[in-house]
């Protein structure tokens, strides 16, 4: 592996020797010689650089590349400036506007194949690919390819899901048996935590070790899905076992040891190590994921595997793309991915540094790399496959048991996604809430109205919130496009901040990238407003009314002057289809005065106040 390194360096090296004298470019001066015979000029290699990394690494990456400008014998020299972007936004803001994005950049694995498609990506020389390959997890590796094509360096292979449990309930003899976990944590009153009905990331696990598959073209223009299928029949026996035990609860947080009926087992992953081993502490146990029997038949839990990987943007000059891509297989060298383990607790992709010692001392890592054999890459996936698939768990719950009744959750599944190919335009653009609001769990999107008159602009009618509650706005009732609170493409949650009726509106500014939403009393382009001769108007202009607290009450923003024979409707949406006054008729004044106006949209009853 070290000659083949060298090989690749060298290469390197003679990429960036031929390409002097190309013209000085963001810092480097250019090679020339003599032509009567002298000694060529020095080159010099300083880039400056911008790096994309999440925040806790900027420290550590910036203490890498210093090591590398001490170290690397070609001369090159990166002036870095370093920001701190997530690996779940780097990709968004990459695609948005690739010219003015990172050089080096972290991203999530499943947003390769976007990053990919938008030019975002440099492809790897065939040495390098190689190198990549045969340092790296398999696993991590896949994910770094589009066909035979390598646009990626693997930094790590962290992100999956195995066992925790409390070894003083779980004898270490039963780790192995979904069964015998079961009834451990049956005769202890203890709960088996595993999310199946609250996430197809983890429900998938059970359709994996039946050998399923769920693969998404690319572009997502088709999906190549088997768990409708007779392996599929067996992965649904394995869920309905689980899903039917008084055991069992959809969770994956580690501090349901902690809970009032504590947890035995919790299926998670190392983010939640700390929480688990502080509620445990020597009783701690961590395994991969067990098997489950089927007609005398084991099958082996599996699981969707996630990785970080390093981009590196195309250049238009060589040589410092040359250079760029010699300082990404530095950052993901086993030294590079060791340090960040040792300073971050990030689990290496490097098979030697997974090998390591100080790797394997980590329960929680030995037991992701135990599991990993039964893992499948999270490639890129329709964002409303998420939604669709953990309903599989709820309705096999239901469900009596028997193959028809598996089946036919199996196939509600299928026709769901058949679905998703025959939507419209109209639907695919339109947008929805979703949330834990209004008793719900995430799983029914609440639809939203496109104004007619304001732009991209688009609302609900009056929602009851309370304090606490968490919603997104999605489009196309996928997670692919989405906004929260900062207004930007995967933003965090927005929260409700006092308990109320609500128009929950959304305004998308013309690229897409930007969608502002508000919580708004009144009604514009929503609900309702008061038209008619008021405030000295002739029928021409609509004046908000304002939801009150039981949700079907709307009142007049604004207070009227109006003298006896003023007459006014108060209509919904801003048009005419639904209207009232003084019943069909337009409601007329009788005495001068100041006037709120009041609606009770029940009774469709207007009054005066």
């Amino acid at each position: 592996m070290k000659k083949k390194l060298l090989a690749i360096l060298l290469v390197a090296a003679m990429i960036l020797a031929t390409l002097a004298g190309c013209g000085k470019k963001d810092g480097t001066t250019t090679t020339s010689t003599d032509k009567k015979g002298g000694a060529a000029a020095t080159e010099d290699l300083t880039f400056n650089i911008t790096v994309w990394v999440p925040e806790l690494a900027v420290e550590l990456t910036k203490k890498q590349i210093e090591d590398f400008n001490n170290t690397n014998t070609d001369g090159i020299k990166f002036i870095p400036t370093i920001e701190a972007v997530s690996e779940a936004d780097s990709a968004t803001t990459m695609i948005t506007d690739v010219e003015s994005g990172a050089d080096i950049f972290f991203f999530a694995q499943d947003q390769a194949v976007r990053l990919i498609q938008s030019g975002a990506l440099s492809k790897l020389g065939v040495q390098a690919a190689e190198s990549v390959s045969a340092a790296n997890a398999s696993g991590v590796v896949a994910a770094c390819k589009l066909g035979d094509d390598m646009y990626a360096y693997p930094l790590t292979a962290d992100n999956g899901y195995f066992m925790y449990y409390d070894k003083s309930v779980i004898p270490e003899s039963d780790i192995d048996s979904m069964e015998a976990l079961i009834a451990d944590c049956e005769k202890a009153g203890k709960t088996f935590c595993m999310e199946t009905d609250t996430s197809a990331w983890y429900l998938a696990g059970f359709f994996f070790g039946t050998g399923c598959v769920s693969e998404w073209a690319p572009d997502l223009s088709s999906i190549n899905d088997t768990f409708n299928s007779d392996k599929g029949l067996i992965a649904a026996k394995g869920i309905y076992k689980l899903q039917t035990s008084p055991a069992h609860v959809s969770s994956s947080s580690g501090t349901a040891f902690d809970d009032a009926v504590p947890a035995a087992i919790v299926v998670s992953g190392t983010w939640d190590y700390n929480n688990v081993e502080a509620i445990l502490g020597d009783n701690m146990g961590v395994a991969d994921l067990p098997s489950f029997e089927v007609d005398g038949q084991s099958y082996h839990i599996g699981s969707f595997n996630g990785c970080k990987l390093l981009g590196v943007k195309p250049q238009t000059d060589a040589a410092r793309g040359a250079a760029l891509h010699k300082l990404a297989q530095y950052l993901v060298s086993e030294d590079a991915q060791l340090e960040r383990f040792k300073e971050l607790a990030w689990g290496p992709a490097n098979t030697n540094a997974q090998a390591s010692n100080e790797v394997q001392a980590n329960p929680g890592l030995a037991a992701l790399i135990a599991q990993a054999p039964y893992s499948i890459p999270q490639g890129t996936i329709h964002g409303s496959w998420w939604d669709i698939g953990k309903v599989i768990a709820t309705d096999i719950g239901e469900s009596d048991g028997s193959d028809a009744g598996l089946k036919a959750a199996l196939q509600k599944y299928e026709d769901t996604i058949a679905a998703l190919f025959n939507m419209t335009t109209d639907e695919k653009e339109a947008f929805s809430v979703i949330g834990s609001i209004a008793g719900d769990g995430w799983s029914i999107d609440i639809p939203m109205t496109r104004s007619a008159e304001v732009g991209n602009f688009w609302y609900t009618d009056a929602i009851k919130l309370t304090a606490g509650e968490e919603f997104k706005v999605r489009q196309g009732g996928s997670w692919d496009v989405n906004y929260g609170a900062d207004g930007t493409i995967n933003g965090p949650n927005v929260v409700v901040e006092e308990d109320g009726y609500y128009f929950i509106k959304l305004s998308v500014n013309d690229d897409g990238s930007e969608g502002i939403i508000t919580l708004e009393k009144n009604s514009y382009a929503s609900g309702w407003t008061v038209i008619g001769t008021v405030s000295g108007t002739n029928w021409d202009t609509d004046f908000e009314m304002a939801v009150q607290d039981d949700g079907t009450t709307f009142k007049s923003v604004d207070k009227f002057d109006m003298t006896a024979g003023t007459e006014f409707k108060v209509r919904q949406g801003h048009n005419w289809d639904v209207s009232y006054g003084n019943g069909a008729e337009n409601y007329v004044v009788d005495a001068d005065g100041s006037y709120t106006v009041v609606f009770d949209s029940t009774t469709g009853t207007v009054t005066l106040e």
